[in-house]
């Protein structure tokens, strides 16, 4: 009889995968979502939102404001085509993904901007510029009367004799 040396994650994987079969055959296919990582961060003339979307085409993510509210919505593709079976182990995540998150009170929705590079999406949301204090002339429509001088009596002069 051969000693066969037991591995506990091949039962858990096998395991996965009948119930992701399952799964599958019930509801028709995988419908799996992820949402990335984004990192917000405050800049002087804007607020900057950093995602992590690697291995993403631009043209599978959109970008929309509404109401104050940034949404990041997407879809990251399986497009390896291998024999499920042959597969030791998948974990990236494939599938649509939607982030939403309330932008701060002052920020230009219509001037935002968004870069893509290395698997990192940066969407710069600039700020309103702060009112300045303005003085304001005032404008009189009567002229302002001279100004009077009040002159003092010296104490001699008001106490005379009687």
């Amino acid at each position: 009889m051969a000693i066969i040396r037991w591995d506990p994650f091949r039962e858990m994987t096998q395991a996965q995968s009948q119930f992701s079969k399952l799964v599958d055959q019930v509801w028709g296919g995988r419908q799996e979502s992820w949402l990335p990582a984004i990192d917000v961060f405050d800049a002087k003339e804007a607020v900057v939102l950093k995602a992590e979307l690697p291995g993403m085409d631009p043209a599978d993510i959109q970008i929309e404001v509404e109401d104050n509210v940034l949404t990041l919505k997407g879809e990251r593709r399986f497009e390896e085509e291998v024999d499920e079976e042959r597969y030791y182990r998948v974990e990236r995540r494939y599938g649509s993904f939607q982030r939403s998150l309330a932008l701060p009170q002052g920020m230009q929705a219509a001037a935002i901007s968004a870069s893509y590079e290395d698997g990192v999406l940066t969407i710069t949301v600039p700020k309103v510029e702060e009112e300045k204090p303005k003085r304001i002339e005032i404008k009189a429509t009567k002229p302002v009367a001279a100004t009077r001088t009040v002159e003092t009596v010296s104490e001699q002069e008001t106490s005379a004799p009687a």
